[in-house]
């Protein structure tokens, strides 16, 4: 009789666990849009929020992106953030419950301790695509290694969300295809452990991706047509490396570019010249200098080719230490201020009204804590994968810690190569090793037995 006492009483204990996390997490994940008094705005919110109504596309600006933040408009984009915070929290979740690590008291803790240490927060409380770029790891890895422990509407709803998460960002969409090819050379050594229809699954959400974005592309603009961009961030990459200024002294002798008279002249980093008052304005911007852009960088990298290769190490490096959070997040946003003015008027007075816009936002404090936090996971990570190989144990957690690390690495590879290093990139993703992390120390000081299961309780 006790016994049965115990467990109705343990249920019921995890049973209202349940619902008080059921109530708070979703609110502490944006609990930063809550004190701002209004979503967290970025430098690049305007130009995904403008391709609803400008009807062209501009460089690195999904318009797939830009439909879903137009969805949530009439509610002052609070339905995007409650959708970013829900989405998170369901694929947190359901990544523990497949490796058999879902219980109450660890969902509560580990979710409480990612949003207290690591920038899942900021970025689930701003209007930009970084937050699903994280998410759409491990929506790809429950896919592709554990399709068969979850339900029908789970899989087509993560191959959904994967699909649409590929066509919010470019960067997004080539880790995710990175890992795909990752999987497929692994396949001959782990076998069932990458079941062929998973990554058959998870390679179809590339491909459904690209035509989501191509086909928004058209609906918005009449062009079926990629999002532009990809030479003009390359050339800036360059540019700050030095490359452009060398190719230019040593060719404008002999070739006429619109840049040989600014050669001299050209700015120190990539963001100055592709977004400040530099030349570029002057000569056209993207529409202007696409083409020569194009040129120049298809012909640096055969006219030097070591530089490249010790440019692009550098810059990867570089990367991935780049992981503080709040970048491009502070008061001065003129064009997504100006965005919001011409095209969504009702929004201007809650946007004015925000903290953010009054520079009372700032990270130095935040990033005291969350830059040594995403580096010891990392290495922490590094540690995980080690021991595993070690044992010669590859179960499930390693095998996420493998995909994690991959995606870092592939994510600082397309980042810090064709953009150059930006703390933005790597926070975006980094909070998944402090994830793992996490997990496999729950899984080692805790007690399957003592804790109640979530799903026993409901």
């Amino acid at each position: 009789m006790s016994i049965t006492t115990d467990s109705l009483g343990a249920r019921a204990a995890g049973s209202v666990w349940l619902r008080l996390a059921g109530i708070a997490l979703p609110l502490l994940l944006i609990a930063p849009a809550f004190w701002n008094g209004y979503p967290l705005l970025q430098w690049d919110t305007g130009g995904y929020l403008a391709r609803w109504y400008e009807g062209y596309l501009v460089p690195s600006r999904s318009t797939v992106f830009g439909l879903y933040l137009h969805v949530g408009e009439g509610s002052g984009f609070w339905l995007n953030l409650a959708v970013q915070s829900l989405l998170t929290l369901w694929l947190l979740q359901l990544t523990l419950r497949v490796l058999g690590l879902m219980q109450t008291f660890r969902f509560v803790a580990i979710s409480f301790l990612l949003i207290v240490s690591t920038a899942l927060p900021w970025l689930a409380s701003m209007l930009l695509t970084d937050i699903f770029a994280g998410l759409s790891v491990l929506s790809l890895f429950v896919l592709i290694v554990a399709g068969d422990r979850i339900s029908g509407p789970e899989k087509i709803s993560l191959f959904v969300f994967t699909a649409f998460a590929a066509a919010t960002h470019s960067a997004t969409l080539g880790v995710l295809l990175g890992l795909c090819l990752a999987g497929w050379m692994a396949r001959p050594l782990l076998g069932a452990r990458l079941p062929f229809a998973g990554l058959a699954q998870g390679s179809l959400t590339i491909v459904v991706g690209a035509l989501m974005l191509v086909s928004a592309n058209h609906a918005l603009s009449g062009n079926w047509a990629w999002t532009p961009g990809g030479y003009g961030v390359a050339f800036g990459r360059m540019m700050q490396d030095g490359i452009v200024a060398r190719y230019l002294n040593d060719h404008c002798p002999r070739q006429h570019f619109k840049l040989c008279p600014y050669r001299n002249e050209l700015p120190a980093t990539a963001d100055e010249f592709l977004w400040g008052n530099s030349m570029f304005n002057t000569l056209g911007r993207f529409e202007g200098l696409n083409d020569e852009m194009g040129y120049i960088v298809v012909h640096a990298l055969a006219d030097y080719p070591a530089w490249q290769a010790q440019a692009a190490l550098k810059a990867m490096g570089e990367q991935l230490l780049h992981v503080a959070t709040g970048e491009g997040s502070n008061g001065w946003i003129p064009h997504t201020y100006g965005i919001i003015e011409r095209y969504i008027p009702a929004q201007v007075a809650p946007m004015r009204a925000a903290r953010q816009q009054h520079w009372t936002l700032h990270f130095d404090t935040i990033n005291r804590l969350h830059i040594p936090v995403a580096l010891v996971s990392m290495l922490a990570l590094i540690v995980l994968l080690a021991h595993a190989l070690t044992k010669r144990r590859l179960d499930d957690l390693s095998l996420l810690a493998s995909t994690v690390t991959l995606a870092l690495l592939g994510n600082a590879f397309i980042c810090g190569v064709i953009s150059g290093p930006h703390d933005r990139y790597g926070a975006r993703l980094v909070w998944l090793a402090t994830f793992v992390v996490l997990m496999a120390l729950a899984r080692g000081f805790g007690n399957d037995e003592a804790i109640d299961d979530a799903s026993a309780a409901a």
